[in-house]
């Protein structure tokens, strides 16, 4: 088989993309136990990508607990930081090359404009009302500044983060577990980040490059990542790629409703192994949450492959339950 992405085939390419910035949990397993599925089950290639393009926040002891963690719970990748691959570094901290040529190529097509807001400014912005994950949309305010008043700025030390001219039209794509979604980018924030003002690239550009020159054709990930879609679909196409088919799939949530997150250090997967749980125990419980294994009997997630469907996994959010977490007490 030739590598992925490499032939322009249909064959599927998919990804893990975990962020070192801290030790995986629950919620964490339940979203690359179901895209791992997603790949294996079509037999496709899957590449493992470490998002560790923010140089604060990432830290190379977590990268190295995630790859153990994801293997201890009986995931494995084709490509990636540890095994290789054609189509590295797989890492985003040293991808910083293929950010700034495309970055560059949206420069020259006068896509981009530089945006002086100071961190302050910005943090106004967040702290008022909005109605979703893509926070405070951003109004604007250096749009439209001319080459004189951007020079002034430049002049007085201020540094510059670089935006998109976000495109007027909709971005429509296809959810392959929420059906047909219809975004303006001024509903997903308006004119997004394309490198912050300290020069470190920024999420959106950084994904979207990095799963076209990937290949990457099916994205699996969580509901929460939904208003990131259009702006990556945009970016791809400002750039000529095709977009990946995107499943956004429910999230796991405490129970009290709060979306599971490194905050819940106990149910940090090396926490529970340190407590005995086996990662069969766990693979049963978020294959039961998902409708793949009703009983939740314990195990592997190759076991899971020959009746996994996305059209199967649940519509809504899923919790994990204090008896949940008795249950997979050894």
């Amino acid at each position: 088989m030739p590598p992925c992405g490499a032939d322009g085939s249909a064959r599927i390419c998919g990804r893990l993309a975990p962020s070192p910035t801290g030790y995986a949990h629950l919620g964490n397993a339940w979203a690359f136990l179901l895209a791992w599925l997603a790949v294996r089950a079509r037999k496709g290639v899957l590449i493992l990508r470490l998002e560790d393009i923010d140089p604060q926040r990432s830290r190379p002891e977590f990268a190295a607990a995630l790859l153990e963690d994801l293997r201890w719970l009986g995931l494995d990748w084709d490509q990636g930081p540890d095994v290789g691959g054609p189509l590295g570094p797989y890492e985003q901290s040293r991808r910083g090359a293929a950010y700034a040529e495309a970055l560059a190529r949206l420069e020259a097509a006068g896509l981009t404009y530089p945006c002086f807001c100071t961190r302050k400014e910005l943090r106004l912005l967040a702290a008022a009302p909005h109605v979703d994950d893509a926070g405070a949309p951003y109004p604007g305010t250096c749009r439209e500044l001319n080459a004189a008043q951007r020079e002034a700025l430049f002049r007085s030390g201020r540094r510059a983060a670089v935006r998109l001219r976000c495109p007027g039209e909709s971005v429509e794509f296809e959810d392959a577990l929420l059906g047909p979604q219809s975004f303006r980018l001024e509903e997903c924030g308006g004119d997004f980040a394309l490198r912050r003002s300290d020069g470190v690239v920024a999420y959106q550009l950084a994904v979207a490059v990095d799963d076209a020159l990937m290949g990457v054709n099916q994205v699996v990930r969580g509901r929460d990542i939904l208003p990131s879609t259009p702006r990556q679909i945009a970016l791809l196409r400002l750039l000529g790629h095709n977009a990946p088919q995107y499943a956004h799939i429910p999230l796991l949530l405490d129970g009290e409703g709060r979306r599971l997150a490194k905050r819940h250090r106990s149910l940090a997967l090396r926490s529970l192994r340190e407590q005995g749980v086996t990662p069969r125990r766990i693979v049963g419980l978020l294959s039961r949450l998902a409708g793949l294994n009703p009983r939740g009997v314990p195990v592997s997630p190759a076991e899971l492959l020959p009746d996994f469907a996305l059209e199967r996994l649940p519509g809504t959010d899923q919790r994990v339950t204090d008896q949940d977490l008795r249950q997979l007490a050894p």
